[in-house]
C-alpha cells in the first residue's frame, strides 16, 4: 500500500501569534522563520507520533484486496473514507458503492472493511481509496499536549538556529509529549 499526500492542512495546529507570544517575539521580521519552524515542528511530530494532526487529503494506492477484506490503514486518525476506486484493465476506473465499505476509525490501526468490490483488472496500484485524516480541520480538535510538543520544538529550534553539531536530537519534552499518542508494537 502506498500513501499519496494530496493536499493540507488549511490551518496550522499552532498559529503564528500563538508561537510569537509563547517566544516572546514582537514585530514582523521573523515571521517567515517562525511559520517555517512552526509547519516543519508539525511535520515532525506528525512522524514521530504517527498521526495525523490537521485534517489532509490523501490516496493511498493498492495491488489487490486483502483475503479478509479488511483494509489496514498506515495513516490515522480517520476521519472519512471520500471514495474508492478500482481500475480494470482497460485502465477505467470504477466507484466501489458506499454499501460496499464499512469505515472503522475508532481502531488503531484504523480499517475499512470491502464487500462485494470488483476485482483490479491490473498486478499492480489497481485500487485507490481517497481518505481524509487528522483530528479534524481546527485547531482545537488537536490534543493539547500534541500542540505543546510543536511549541516545544519551535522554540528550541528558534533559540538554537544554526548551533546543531553532531547528530541533531530532539528536547525529551517533546518526545515525551509524542510517545502516549505512538502506535504500541508488540
Amino acid at each position: 500500500m502506498i500513501p499519496i499526500f494530496v493536499d493540507g492542512p488549511a490551518v496550522e495546529p499552532v498559529t503564528l501569534l500563538e508561537m510569537k507570544a509563547y517566544l516572546r517575539v514582537d514585530g514582523e521580521a521573523e515571521d517567515d522563520l517562525i511559520s517555517g519552524l512552526i509547519r516543519a515542528a508539525r511535520l515532525m511530530v506528525e512522524s514521530a507520533s504517527r498521526r495525523i494532526l490537521i485534517e489532509q487529503r490523501w490516496r493511498l494506492v493498492m495491488d489487490r484486496w486483502p483475503q479478509d477484506g479488511k483494509v489496514l490503514l498506515p495513516i490515522s486518525p480517520l476521519l472519512t473514507v471520500d471514495g474508492i476506486k478500482v481500475i480494470d484493465a482497460a485502465g477505467i476506473a470504477t466507484e466501489v458503492p458506499a454499501g460496499s465499505i464499512e469505515a472503522d476509525p475508532a481502531s488503531d490501526p484504523p480499517c475499512i472493511l470491502i464487500t462485494n468490490a470488483p476485482v483490479p483488472g491490473r498486478l499492480r496500484n489497481g485500487i485507490e481509496i481517497a481518505l481524509r485524516a487528522g483530528y479534524g480541520a481546527s485547531p482545537d480538535a488537536v490534543p493539547t499536549t500534541l500542540k505543546l510538543a510543536i511549541r516545544i520544538l519551535v522554540a528550541h529550534w528558534y533559540e538554537n538556529q544554526g548551533d546543531v553539531v553532531g547528530e541533531q536530537i530532539l528536547p525529551p519534552e517533546a518526545i515525551a509529549l509524542v510517545a502516549p499518542f505512538q502506535r504500541a508494537r508488540l
